[in-house]
């Protein structure tokens, strides 16, 4: 049984019930993130709602394409566009067929649209205009969801985080999949913010990935400033108060954008990608990195919160940790999702060209 003092949580019923799952276009207004579930659910996060959609994507595929050269030019022209006309917004990766999937925003007329690239680098749109789907709305009483930050599948529930207009703004949405009669909780995060040396409750969580081990199921979150924070999603229920725990802090001044766990020689990992607020302290070759985190860091009991491990001391960034290192091959990445268990799907800046390639997991 999860301890209830380890974590603090205000929990609130948060999402209407749902009719069974319709058929035809979800009509979305915008992607503002993207994730799979199994059996190719396909895990849209738009504005004040989640809609899943089966995709019927689960023939596996080999993936024998290392590089897309350009990947915005030939995602651009696929839509009739230039590239200045589109925002590539989010990737993921399907893990029944191992097709990436691609938020591509219409800049031209502030539509989103979802492309699809296989492993022969062969681009196609995914229609929206006759899917199964179903749809679950967010809301937390009588505060509005603000801003939906991210998406995942952890411990068999949707998971959504994101902002919402009341006292706790960070919130996390816990929802058990069903075509109706859905149930979900939502609950506030209070978070230790290492590099600010406070507890908050504001600041939402940029990006989740899922957290299993040892019979417990939860969500690990990353921050503005990169705090890694672990949650719980067993045993969570209404009117339970939990905090967070901070496992380790990357370093002030980075924006997180996307994580997730891999295994290597025997050995755990979270690999983190993150942009630098301050370009002009850059690591390395790019504004954009990587760091990769021993997942052992995510069963700290003692050295958490304001005794959370910092990657680098002092003004110099010199590595404080062994625990803690950056996937210099991951420099100028701006989007990536785990392709499989030894590669990466990325986009990255390769002196000022946006390919897709895809790279050994460090």
């Amino acid at each position: 049984m999860m301890m209830r003092t380890t974590f603090a949580f205000l929990v609130v019923f948060g999402v209407a019930p749902l009719a069974q799952a319709d058929q035809g276009n979800p009509n979305l207004k915008s992607v503002d993130a993207i994730a799979f579930g199994p059996n190719g659910l396909l895990i849209i996060g738009s504005g004040t709602q989640v809609v899943a959609v089966d995709t019927g994507d689960t023939k596996a595929t080999d993936w024998t394409k290392s590089e897309v050269a350009n990947i915005t030019e030939v995602l651009a022209g696929k839509l009739g566009l230039s590239t200045k006309d589109i925002e590539v917004r989010r990737l993921t990766v399907n893990p029944a067929s191992r097709r990436a999937y691609v938020a591509v925003r219409n800049l031209k007329v502030k539509q989103d649209i979802i492309l699809t690239v296989d492993g022969g680098g062969n681009v196609a749109e995914f229609s929206l205009e006759n899917v199964k789907f179903t749809r679950y709305p967010l809301a937390v009483g009588t505060a509005s969801v603000t801003r939906l930050t991210d998406v995942t599948w952890a411990g068999g529930k949707i998971v959504a985080a994101t902002q919402a207009g009341d006292t706790f703004g960070s919130r996390v949405f816990a929802i058990t999949q069903a075509e109706k009669d859905a149930k979900s909780v939502s609950f506030s995060t209070e978070t230790y913010h290492v590099g600010h040396g406070k507890w908050e409750t504001k600041a939402p969580i940029i990006c989740i990935m899922p957290y299993e081990d040892d019979g417990q199921t939860g969500v690990v979150g990353s921050f503005t400033c990169t705090p890694i924070v672990r949650y719980p999603l067993q045993d969570v229920e209404s009117k339970d108060k939990v905090k967070g725990v901070s496992v380790v802090e990357l370093g002030t001044g980075n924006t997180p954008r996307s994580m997730f766990a891999y295994e290597k020689n025997g050995k755990r990992y979270i690999l983190v990608n993150a942009a630098r607020n301050n370009k002009k302290t850059a690591f390395g070759t790019s504004g954009y990195w990587a760091a990769k985190v021993d997942f052992t860091l995510l069963k700290e009991t003692t050295n958490v919160n304001e005794k959370a491990l910092w990657r680098v001391k002092g003004g110099n960034f010199q590595p404080n940790t062994d625990r803690v290192s950056v996937a210099t091959e991951f420099f100028g990445v701006h989007q990536m999702a785990k392709l499989d268990d030894t590669r990466a799907l990325v986009i990255r800046d390769d002196k000022g060209t946006m390919n897709l390639r895809v790279l050994a997991l460090p």
